[in-house]
């Protein structure tokens, strides 16, 4: 049984650990979806502090097997969006549950969160160019938006925007 809980500052270097390998993952590929070490602790334990960040266990008490941010604003990527979303950031898993369906529902629980805060979407995002992402949240039923690109000299790549309803 899978239990999502709001992460503690016990957690942060878990997280960033499991983002680290995540990262190493993704380069050693040549796929643009995070810049390896781009995000440092501080932030991680600030956006725990905000109340931002999950993690997820199989069982209560036990080792964290993923994490996910959910935000209620995302002006950076959904500029002047005025919508009522949820938004999910740096969904990641520990490498060896690759395959076992986490992905699919620590999103199926971001869902259900964002529904239950009385917000009718789910929105994320992703690079532009990185096509096996963006094939697997279309299986995971979003329907891709849009994008974002951002501006000469930004540290970002544009991105491929996606959303889907949080009715079931």
């Amino acid at each position: 049984m899978l239990t999502v809980e709001p992460a503690t500052a016990a957690d942060a270097a878990t997280i960033l650990g499991l983002r680290h390998a995540a990262e190493d993952w993704l380069f050693a590929r040549g796929i643009d979806q995070w810049t390896p070490r781009e995000v440092p602790l501080a932030t991680v334990d600030a956006q725990i502090e905000a109340g931002e960040f999950y993690v997820a266990r199989r069982e209560p008490g036990g080792p964290i097997v993923g994490a996910l941010r959910l935000i209620w604003a995302d002006p950076d990527i959904w500029p002047g969006d005025g919508q009522l979303a949820g938004y999910v950031h740096g969904l990641v898993i520990d490498r060896s549950e690759a395959g076992t369906g986490l992905g699919t529902q620590l999103l199926e629980w971001a869902a259900g969160r964002t529904r239950r805060e009385g917000r009718s979407l789910l929105r994320l995002d992703c690079a532009e160019t990185n096509a096996e992402l963006r094939g697997y949240y279309l299986r995971q039923r979003f329907r891709e938006v849009g994008r974002r690109e951002f501006a000469d000299g930004s540290s970002w790549f544009s991105v491929a925007l996606f959303e889907k309803s949080t009715d079931r």
